[in-house]
């Protein structure tokens, strides 16, 4: 084996193990969580506020395991604003979020048909939800709530970080 190559073989089994290492101790944080848009016939879209961080967002949460993206989106859909997809939700497309050092994947979904559900939605999660005009968003919206919905709209181009 040539010495080039057997350097290279030997980063290449280094930087496998301290990836490796790193992911073992909880020191890489990656999560995939979900996010979906819902509107109404009236030019409103649904957003919450969560009682654990600032802002108004489209409804979603975190991924559990063994659960796939799009089922993740309609139960915090369900969970979060009492509101249940009666047709598959629509990719919108995958996204980069790195706030708080944090490496997580957005995957968000558009609703289709849909209807509002009896129940309670989660007190201790949720402070409040609503259908807010497009053009007239709540103060406090957050800016990758804002830029998903003007890329939706056709008034801006798709970026690739939430």
């Amino acid at each position: 084996m040539s010495t080039l190559r057997a350097r290279f073989v030997g980063s290449t089994i280094y930087a496998y193990q301290r990836v490796a290492r790193l992911a073992r101790v909880g020191r890489w944080p990656l999560t995939i969580g979900v996010r979906i848009i819902v509107r109404d016939g009236e030019e409103r879209v649904l957003l919450v506020r969560h009682t654990y961080t600032p802002g108004w967002h489209f409804p979603g949460g975190a991924v559990d395991r063994r659960e796939t993206a799009v089922d993740a989106a309609v139960r915090e859909l369900r969970e979060e604003a009492l509101v249940e997809a009666t047709s598959p939700p629509r990719l919108v497309g995958v996204f980069l979020s790195t706030v708080n050092r944090k490496s997580d994947h957005i995957v968000l979904f558009e609703a289709g048909n849909w209807r509002q559900v009896a129940g309670k939605a989660r007190p201790l999660e949720i402070a409040e939800t609503g259908f807010f005009p497009v053009r007239d968003l709540p103060k406090g919206t957050t800016g990758g709530t804002r830029r998903r919905l003007a890329e939706l709209l056709g008034e801006a181009e798709t970026g690739a970080t939430w």
